[in-house]
């Protein structure tokens, strides 16, 4: 088989080069990471300057170009905002400081409230697929993990589905299915009976709600998807809706 008849061509090893390859660790300079046992209350009355997003005179490291990057998102918001999403940076590479992946549980755990608040969906969304790799217990992992998947494809597909011409909220017509076969020979996808997308979501919403750090993230993050007008789910609800058979 020949590269040409491949969707990611040198296969898997070339897939982890690409992948390694935007994992290189920070290194750091003048800015280090707090340590463990900051005072995260400080930092959640604490607002971010307009100075953070400044780099100081000379050489600089990538950590500290990240970071001024990173500061540009959070000026006026807090401290303990920004130190989030400084710890979810680190923790995607392949090395980072020692005490991050706990102090970046500590956060959740003590601040989640302040957090919910304070971040928008998209570092929502990126704090709660940090806990795949750098959750503190199996429930924290295993939701980390079933989250990271599910957002993922979520935005690959919906992504695609713009260049349909459709507005998110605007379902697909019945009539207008094209009978191609799926992939890996699986059946299709039954809209009165199948529970696919239920089966999805209720066991990982469950799950998370039993773990106090993740449980209200993860509740708030699933109470937006099943909200969200222009999903892929409420889109097949609005299908399942329409092919009910009248009595």
């Amino acid at each position: 088989m020949s590269d040409d008849d491949l969707t990611f061509p040198g296969g898997l090893p070339q897939m982890l080069d690409r992948y390694e390859s935007r994992r290189n660790p920070f290194q750091f300079g003048i800015d280090p990471l707090p340590d463990l046992d900051v005072d995260l209350d400080a930092l959640a009355r604490q607002k971010v300057p307009e100075s953070a997003t400044a780099l100081p005179p000379g050489r600089n490291t990538r950590w500290q170009r990240k970071r001024a990057q990173i500061a540009r998102e959070f000026v006026g918001n807090s401290e303990l905002a920004f130190l989030n999403a400084q710890l979810i940076s680190n923790l995607r590479k392949r090395s980072f400081p020692r005490h991050a992946p706990a102090l970046f549980c500590r956060l959740w755990q003590e601040q989640s409230e302040h957090l919910l608040s304070a971040l928008d969906l998209r570092w929502l969304v990126s704090s709660v697929q940090t806990f795949a790799d750098h959750g503190q217990t199996a429930t924290q992992r295993e939701v980390g993990h079933a989250l990271r998947i599910l957002f993922g494809m979520m935005k690959l597909y919906e992504y695609e589905r713009l260049f349909s011409g459709l507005p998110p909220e605007t379902a697909f017509q019945y009539q207008d299915k094209n009978h191609a076969p799926l992939p890996y020979q699986m059946r299709g996808f039954s809209l009165q009976k199948g529970g696919l997308d239920v089966n999805l979501i209720a066991p990982v919403w469950t799950k998370a709600l039993n773990d106090p750090t993740i449980s209200a993230l993860v509740d708030h993050l699933m109470t937006e998807l099943n909200q969200d007008p222009g999903s892929i789910f409420r889109r097949l609800e609005h299908m399942r809706q329409t092919r009910k058979p009248r009595k």
